[in-house]
């Protein structure tokens, strides 16, 4: 029960809530904005995810897909100023959850916004404002603990996946090299010249990925190394691949302590032994 309801400060909620709704902005207007199933792309392509049906969402119109833009915009401007967090939570949730598995529903669903879904699910059960009641502070951090635990999710499953689709053998591939001859940087092509370099990338990079449920038991600098870790491997294959992983790497902010940033504490001296991730 410790583990799954650490007590966690509400200022940590709150800083990660305005992270995560700014990434929601960029989401739909940046990372996943292109005309959904109508104009560019053929309606014919549209194979509705299991969700969809579960739900009996149909395919949307133009103008319905337009206007879940808006509402979702509109919805997480409010969330990340702290306005009725509750409810404007939700609203983002779903909208979202209609507006991602709508867009994987004609071809390519990415991995990447699996965290990010579940922490727009969880946030708005987390304490809407300041307090030292216990009960609250475990709401926190059992919010904080199912973003954790979907994080960890992406990566351990992605090693699962490059195991179970190409063996081992991926680590010593050409897998890296064949990406950046696709679609890689300046930067990418030099690495290229270096297949010794890429393979260990790609070892360090899936143990460090089958060992990522210890993140979910690490404290202190240990713990904070490996997120570190995570945040330069991302920048890395965006500098070498010009591919991001925002709606992961936001996520990674659950397993930090968020509320120093604010400049004071809001857990009583009674509860701050219990506070994790210090």
């Amino acid at each position: 029960m410790n583990w799954a309801f650490p007590q966690v400060p509400t200022e940590r909620v709150v800083i990660l809530r305005r992270l995560v709704y700014a990434v929601v902005l960029l989401d739909i207007f940046l990372l996943t904005a292109f005309p959904i199933g109508h104009g560019n792309i053929p309606a014919d392509l549209y194979s509705q995810l299991p969700v969809r049906a579960i739900l009996h969402l149909p395919q949307p119109t133009a103008v319905y897909v337009q206007v879940l833009r808006i509402v979702i915009a509109v919805a997480a401007v409010l969330a990340l100023l702290g306005v009725r967090p509750r409810i404007t939570g939700w609203v983002v949730a779903f909208g979202m959850l209609d507006w991602l598995s709508n867009a994987y529903s004609y071809g390519k669903i990415n991995h990447d916004h699996l965290a990010l879904l579940v922490a727009l699910f969880v946030l708005p059960l987390a304490a809407a404002k300041a307090t030292d009641a216990r009960e609250a502070l475990q709401r926190n951090g059992w919010s904080m603990r199912m973003i954790q635990v979907s994080v960890v999710a992406t990566y351990f499953l992605a090693a699962i996946a490059k195991v179970s689709e190409a063996g081992w053998g991926w680590a010593s591939s050409a897998v890296l090299v064949w990406a950046i001859t696709r679609r890689g940087s300046a930067l990418g092509q030099l690495v290229a010249h270096w297949p010794l370099l890429t393979y260990v990338f790609q070892w360090v990079v899936l143990i460090l990925e089958f060992c990522a449920p210890l993140m979910l038991w690490l404290r202190g600098r240990p713990l904070y190394a490996y997120v570190a870790f995570w945040f330069v491997f991302h920048a890395s294959t965006f500098a070498l691949l010009g591919i991001h992983f925002i709606p992961t790497a936001v996520c990674l902010f659950a397993f930090l302590p968020l509320e120093r940033l604010a400049g004071r504490r809001v857990i009583s001296r009674a509860v701050r032994p219990r506070a994790a991730w210090r």
